[in-house]
C-alpha cells in the first residue's frame, strides 16, 4: 500500500566518542526511507542542490524509493552538522545550513496525491498543513514535530493535531506541549487536542503509545552492545513503524503495537554505525531475527 514521507535529505557531519563522519547522507526522510523500504515502497518528497550526487540517488532508487518527489534546486543541500558527548540521547546542534531547503515549499506529484499512509516528518507545522492540503484520502497520517515549533508555532501546531491521526515526538516535547510534566498525563492532554494516537519517543530507554479509547503500551529499546551514532534513530524508528503498517495495510492498535516492535528494531541497526551504513548491509532475515530476539525479550 501507497506509503509517503516529506521531509529532509541532507548531508550530515556528526561526531561521537567512537568517531566522525562528514558530510554523509542524512536527512529525516532519508533515514525514514531506508528503514521503511525493507517493508514497503516509498513515496519520497524534498529536495536537494546541485551538489548532491548522483551516488546517492541510485543508491536511493535501488531499494524501492520513488523519486518523483525530490526536487533537484540549483544550490547547495541542506547540511546539518552535530556532535554527541556524554548523554548519546540528544545531539548538540553545531552548525545548520538551510540552503536550498530554506524557501522549499514541497509539492507533491499527481501519482502521490492517492497516498494512503503518510509521514510528515519534522518540519514546519505550515508546510505540514499544505502537505496533507494535497492528499486525496489517506488512511493513516502520522506527523513528527520538535520545541522549536512547540514555541514558535503553536497555533500552526495546533490546527494541524486536528487533521493527523497520530503524532510522534519526544518526552521533552510532549512535556513542552502538553504543559505536563508525567508522561502519561502529559500523553493525555495531546489527545484532547486531535490525534487518535500520540507515540512518544524516550531514546535509550524505548517507546511509549498511547490511544484515545484508554491503550497504553510501552516498550524498551533493544538492547545492543554499542551506539555509535543515534542520528536518525527517531525517524529509522517511524519508518519501520509505517513500512510494517503500509506493507499489511492495517492500522488497528494490535497492529500499530507490532509495528513499534519492528520500528524498534530498525532503530537499533541504526545506531550501530554512522550514517545508513547499517541498511546497506543488513537483509530481511537480518530484521526478521532480530525481531524474534526482541520479542524474546520482551516477552514474560
Amino acid at each position: 500500500m501507497s506509503l509517503l514521507v516529506v521531509g529532509t535529505v541532507a548531508f550530515d557531519s556528526v561526531r561521537t566518542p567512537f568517531g566522525a563522519v562528514e558530510r554523509v547522507l542524512g536527512g529525516s526522510a532519508t533515514y525514514f526511507s531506508c528503514a521503511a523500504s525493507f517493508f514497503s515502497p516509498v513515496r519520497l518528497v524534498s529536495v536537494v542542490g546541485g551538489d548532491f550526487p548522483d551516488e546517492h540517488i541510485q543508491m536511493l532508487k535501488g531499494r524501492r524509493i520513488d523519486l518523483d518527489g525530490l526536487t533537484c534546486k540549483e544550490g547547495q543541500t541542506f547540511a546539518w552538522s552535530g556532535r554527541y558527548e556524554g548523554d548519546m540521547n540528544e545531539a548538540e546542534t553545531l552548525d545548520v545550513h538551510l540552503n536550498v531547503y530554506d524557501d522549499y515549499r514541497p509539492v507533491l506529484p499527481e501519482s502521490y496525491r492517492d497516498s494512503r499512509y503518510v509521514f510528515l516528518a519534522n518540519g514546519s507545522p505550515e508546510s505540514q498543513l499544505k502537505v496533507l492540503d494535497q492528499i486525496d484520502d489517506p488512511a493513516l497520517v502520522v506527523a513528527d514535530t520538535m520545541n522549536l515549533w512547540i514555541s514558535t508555532a503553536l497555533p500552526e501546531l495546533e490546527q494541524l493535531l486536528t487533521r493527523i491521526h497520530a503524532l510522534a515526538l519526544n518526552e521533552g516535547e510532549a512535556k513542552l506541549l502538553s504543559g505536563e510534566q508525567n508522561l502519561v498525563a502529559a500523553g493525555e492532554k495531546i489527545l484532547t487536542m486531535g490525534p487518535r494516537l500520540v507515540l512518544i519517543k524516550k531514546g535509550e530507554y524505548g517507546s511509549f503509545l498511547l490511544s484515545r479509547d484508554g491503550a497504553r503500551f510501552a516498550l524498551p529499546a533493544f538492547p545492543v552492545n554499542q551506539v555509535k551514532d543515534p542520528t536518525g534513530a527517531g525517524d529509522s524508528f517511524a519508518g519501520g513503524v509505517m513500512g510494517y503498517l503500509a506493507r499489511n495495510d492495517v492500522h488497528d492498535d494490535g497492529s500499530i503495537r507490532r509495528a513499534m516492535v519492528f520500528g524498534t528494531v530498525m532503530s537499533s541497526f541504526v545506531v550501530e554505525d554512522f550514517s545508513l551504513a547499517p541498511f546497506l548491509r543488513i537483509s530481511e532475515d537480518r530484521i526478521w531475527d532480530r525481531y524474534h530476539e526482541f520479542v524474546r525479550f520482551i516477552t514474560v
